[in-house]
């Protein structure tokens, strides 16, 4: 099955390129484990991705660490026009999964290929090692150059974006639940087609990969996981 190759890939630090749905965004986003990133791999993003590089995480650390998403930030000011930029005419979804953004403390000023790449590892290595507040406090700070997307609990069960997709992804392959995702966008200024989208993977030796089959995965997961328990209990 693709699926198991793509995490196999996934283990091993290579790009996936992820499509989410053809009733969703209908784009596909270059996937890698924000563990093994460096700076090639920023440079690369940047140039056959093209879209925002983000760090996407689950909501576990999110909430281990203390981050909120950036609407239910401005829900919470007191500043009247924060409230009225609230995406509420989102055109293929409720919610944006956006936080805040970060550089890490020993970037220069976070928009190179090396300082992002040391911003995205050295996020993944604390959640990896120590998540914790004061961890992200004391080596992080915000604004910055790196926006971080924070996953639905339940993941691909609850949301089909792309944020959830890659950390169902990195749940599936046993990976720190940090994720560094990119939006692909053609020579037409849209979205890349997915069948350009497919002929770049050919092309690149890379495996392109749909989220009902991510889905379909998890499912499986899930349901293999929720039969063991049932049957430990009768045990």
């Amino acid at each position: 099955m693709r699926i198991k190759e793509a995490i196999e890939k996934f283990k091993q630090g290579e790009f996936l390129l992820v499509y989410d749905s053809d009733f969703r965004e209908r784009e596909t986003d270059l996937v890698i484990s924000a563990e093994f990133v460096e700076p090639i791999h920023v440079r690369f993003m940047r140039k056959y991705g093209g879209g925002l590089i983000c760090l996407a995480i689950s909501r576990d650390i999110a909430d281990t660490i203390g981050l909120k998403y950036m609407v239910d930030i401005y829900e919470k000011t007191c500043d009247p026009l924060l409230k009225e930029l609230i995406p509420k005419d989102l055109p293929y979804d409720e919610k944006s999964s956006f936080s805040i953004s970060i550089n890490y403390r020993g970037t220069f000023t976070g928009i190179s290929d090396i300082d992002r790449a040391m911003t995205i590892k050295n996020f993944a290595l604390m959640c990896k090692k120590n998540p914790s507040r004061m961890a992200f406090v004391k080596n992080f700070r915000s604004p910055g150059h790196v926006p971080i997307l924070i996953a639905s609990k339940n993941l691909v069960l609850d949301r089909m974006g792309h944020t959830e997709l890659s950390i169902t992804l990195a749940r599936l392959s046993n990976l720190v639940e940090v994720v560094t995702v990119c939006e692909m966008i053609g020579n037409d200024f849209k979205s890349l087609s997915k069948e350009e989208a497919k002929k770049f993977a050919k092309d690149h030796n890379l495996i392109f990969i749909e989220g009902k089959e991510i889905l379909n995965a998890f499912k499986r997961v899930v349901t293999f996981q929720k039969s063991n328990y049932e049957f430990k209990k009768k045990v």
